[in-house]
């Protein structure tokens, strides 16, 4: 029997809506981002692109779950269209071949189009022609290439952990891995380098995201800074470095020789007098503006979301902690990748899932809610930090001044997270990520005292009791998602990835922590933001445009 037409329609339908809204919210943000003045149609479209694919690798998985779960009924049957294992699994590798497919396209912008855009754009000046900007451009990005093909090679031929001897063993420890673990050259190279993709993401999360989640929330509840008392605090700055100018120059004047040390201290003190200068010009600006009774009017609206969003951030960290504790109690080690066979502990976020799963489409709704919360806060993170290279920062990420390059690195910074995000949603909510809902039916023999048992099936000999999907029960009884077969297999076969996604996940709740401390020490910020010597005189244009239209 086929799979039926509204399973179908249930399951891609919701897909084809969120691959809309994800086309719309890539292209407003990588608008809101982009320089105004300095901006090439060829970077926006394929950082547009770009961030668009990763996203919809994300919202593969809720669909993934849907359809896994919906093939079996509440009391754990599976349902009449699913009875038939070959149709099961024309339909599961199905799926497999659209995260194939999807995640072949990700490494392909990763490896090949963000880098050639990236130096086409480096190549550009009025003396180089196209074909010399394309030249150099193909030059710079076979070393990305060459990587690429190095670590697919790796993963097509480096000795990976194979299955154990002991039969026995091997259905009492990973059963569910039996039939999954024949997987090709091809496929065992795709799924290394995607778990090095996601690795790289992983110290991404930790850098950006990490930050993110303890300053947004933070930043909306303090809210800024008043006007009236900043501008009052520069003037008794201005007067101070005004003051240290002039002694040093009446100190020199008619001199024709000014020491080195002196020079040097007095070109800093007028640096620093013109930035004050330009930050006081913008304060008189927005103190003018009726733009400010707007800020004054949606206060408390900034209040009530950062204190939502400060709890979700904690939420989602308690969580995380949970599972990880479980993980370190009750997986099967190391050289399992921390593999979870039954969470034994009650993780809140799982839970909610599980439970929102039974009314359409609201774990859709939550699921994208998560993943966007965790790209907005890497967004936020990366404002605050910056691109930097270990401590050497190469780029600044503001709105509406973002330079091409930048905005390149942006994306490819923001696609590795996306990665990362979909192997953090297994610790996150595991059995919601690996199962859904789904129930199977375990036969007990009937005794004396078996009627206090809930869920049950009585016969004649035998009672069927029904309980939650896990590891430990073989496919033939639960199917697990594409993504979660993905992900464990790799992991038991690269263990070295699993030890490494669970300590960094216990470095990003680590991080969150300290990043929470930074911001509560931190003052409220500026109304104006920042402004340091780097951000040029059309900054103040473009400001005093935004308050006059």
């Amino acid at each position: 029997m086929g799979i039926p037409h509204m399973v179908l329609i249930h399951g891609w339908i919701p897909f084809s809506f969120v691959i809309f809204v994800i086309l719309i919210f890539s292209w407003i943000y990588i608008r809101y981002y982009q320089d105004r003045l300095q901006s090439e149609l060829s970077t926006t479209l394929t950082s547009i692109l770009a961030f668009s694919v990763t996203l919809i690798t994300s919202a593969l998985v809720p669909i993934d779950i849907f359809l896994a779960s919906y093939m079996k009924n509440p009391n754990g049957s599976f349902k009449i269209w699913a009875t038939n294992v070959t149709d099961r699994s024309s339909f599961e590798d199905n799926i497999s071949y659209a995260y194939y497919g999807l995640y072949s396209i990700v490494i392909l912008f990763l490896f090949l189009i963000l880098p050639f855009m990236y130096f086409y754009f480096e190549e550009q000046d009025d003396n180089v022609s196209c074909k010399a900007r394309f030249c150099g451009a193909v030059k710079y990005t076979m070393i990305f290439i060459i990587a690429a093909s190095v670590i697919l090679l790796v993963g097509s031929f480096v000795p990976l952990k194979s299955p154990p001897k002991n039969v026995t063993d091997w259905n009492d420890k990973m059963n569910y891995l039996k039939d999954e673990i024949k997987a090709s050259h091809g496929e065992t190279a795709l799924t290394f380098t995607i778990g090095f993709l996601t690795f790289v993401g992983l110290l991404s999360i930790i850098t950006y995201t990490a930050f993110g989640m303890s300053a947004f929330p933070l930043e909306l509840i303090k809210g800024y800074r008043s006007i009236k008392d900043e501008r009052y605090t520069l003037d008794a700055k201005r007067e101070n470095l005004q003051s240290q100018i002039t002694l040093l120059t009446d100190k020199y004047f008619g001199k024709r020789r000014v020491p080195s040390r002196h020079r040097s201290r007095l070109t800093k003190l007028e640096d620093e007098e013109r930035l004050l200068s330009r930050r006081q010009s913008r304060l008189e600006k927005a103190d003018d503006k009726c733009c400010k009774n707007c800020f004054v009017l949606c206060r408390p609206f900034h209040i009530v979301f950062g204190i939502i969003s400060f709890f979700l951030a904690l939420l989602i960290v308690v969580s995380l902690v949970i599972t990880s504790i479980d993980k370190a109690l009750h997986s099967f080690g190391y050289k399992y990748g921390y593999s979870l066979p039954d969470p034994k502990f009650v993780n809140p976020i799982n839970e909610v899932m599980l439970y929102a799963q039974k009314v359409f489409p609201l774990d859709y709704l939550l699921f994208f809610a998560i993943v966007f919360y965790f790209v907005y806060c890497t967004m936020v993170g990366m404002r605050k930090i910056g691109i930097r290279f270990f401590c050497i920062k190469l780029y600044k990420i503001k709105p509406h001044k973002t330079m091409p390059q930048a905005l390149l690195f942006f994306v490819f910074i923001l696609m590795y997270v996306v990665l990362a995000v979909n192997v953090v949603l297994m610790t996150l909510a595991p059995q919601y990520v690996m199962y859904g809902n789904q129930k199977y039916q375990e036969k007990v023999h009937n005794v004396s005292n078996t009627s206090s048992l809930a869920n049950t099936t009585w016969s004649q000999n035998y009672t069927f009791i029904t309980k939650d999907c896990s590891t430990r029960v073989s496919n033939e009884h639960c199917t697990m998602s594409r993504i979660s077969v993905l992900l464990s297999r790799f992991f038991y076969k690269v263990w070295f990835f699993g030890v490494c996604d669970y300590w960094g996940t216990w470095m990003f709740i680590v991080a969150f922590l300290i990043g929470l401390l930074v911001s509560c020490c931190k003052g409220r910020k500026s109304y104006i933001g920042d402004i340091d010597s780097s951000d040029d005189d059309d900054s103040d244009n473009e400001f005093e445009h935004r308050f006059t239209t």
